[in-house]
């Protein structure tokens, strides 16, 4: 499978302005800049995007995972929240720290526990990104 988001870019860094677009359609032309970015103006940037994407991906293995173990979740809901520090040589990705809140039947702490790092471990947006990423996981009665 092959998919591809874009972006366009006018301006300077801080003057500038950009928008962003999915393959999909899910977004088209959808505003970016230095100020959504760093200053908190309406808009989106990549950060908040890779972790949108991070988190979608996640619960999605952890589905799959669920079911190889015969289990199904009545509802989970995953937050990827994206640290972007300053470093020496510009900025990075340090650190995606996922909070997953799950509702599932049948299943006991230790096992969720071990599910939920599988799933961490191995899904693909996991698996691109260099940073450290850490889970906290709450199985809701």
């Amino acid at each position: 499978m092959k998919t591809s988001g874009s972006a366009v870019w006018q301006g300077g860094i801080k003057d500038g302005k950009g928008a962003i677009s999915t393959k999909s359609g899910a977004m088209k032309d959808y505003p970016y800049g230095f100020s959504s970015r760093f200053e908190g103006k309406p808009g989106t940037n990549p950060e908040e995007l890779i972790g949108a994407a991070h988190a979608g991906c996640f619960t999605m293995a952890l589905s799959l995972i669920l079911g190889e173990a015969k289990l199904k979740a009545d509802h989970m809901e995953t937050k990827a929240e994206v640290t972007l520090d300053q470093v020496a040589d510009g900025f990075a990705i340090t650190s995606v720290h996922l909070t997953l809140k799950a509702k599932i039947p049948g299943a006991d702490d230790a096992t969720f526990q071990e599910l939920a790092g599988k799933a961490k471990a191995g899904c693909p947006v996991s698996k691109l990104l260099n940073a450290k990423i850490t889970l906290d996981a709450t199985l809701e009665s």
